[in-house]
């Protein structure tokens, strides 16, 4: 992936980089409500990664998968094509079966353009029913809230 697709922890706030596509905007030139919400998952999705552990491995190995449970966001300012933006993943809440995080999308000018809290929830891929966080994870967790 190249630049625009880094990411990089700094203390306990990860931050990964996305550049806007002609697909994620709407007829204005803006981007669509819903892809914030993408770029989040995916900012998320490799926050978990840098942690070392990707989606996938999750489900083969340990028989479970993250799922949004509660979301609130907030929109303050629109992003537009080929801007570069910065999301962010902080979580404000471990306990045993769910995360809560802090998220925003940045454009690095004007500040945030949206901004989200997002409880997942760990539940069992088979059954859909929840789980603990495995210990592993927790663990990993200690360091960054």
């Amino acid at each position: 992936m190249g630049a625009e697709r880094r990411a990089q922890a700094a203390g306990a706030e990860f931050r990964w980089a996305v550049r806007v596509y002609y697909e994620d905007t709407d007829a204005t030139g803006l981007v669509y409500h819903s892809t914030y919400l993408e770029f989040m998952e995916r900012a998320r999705t490799e926050w978990l990664r840098h942690l070392g552990h990707g989606q996938h491995d999750l489900r083969s190995k340990t028989g479970i998968v993250f799922v949004v449970r509660d979301l609130e966001v907030r929109f303050m300012r629109p992003a537009r094509i080929d801007q570069l933006l910065e999301v962010t993943v902080r979580i404000t809440r471990c306990r045993g079966a769910s995360m809560r995080f802090e998220q925003t999308v940045h454009d690095g000018e004007t500040g945030p353009l949206c901004r989200a809290l997002v409880e997942v929830a760990c539940i069992d891929a088979v059954t859909l029913k929840p789980r603990r966080l495995p210990d592993f994870i927790k663990e990993g967790l200690k360091h960054v809230h």
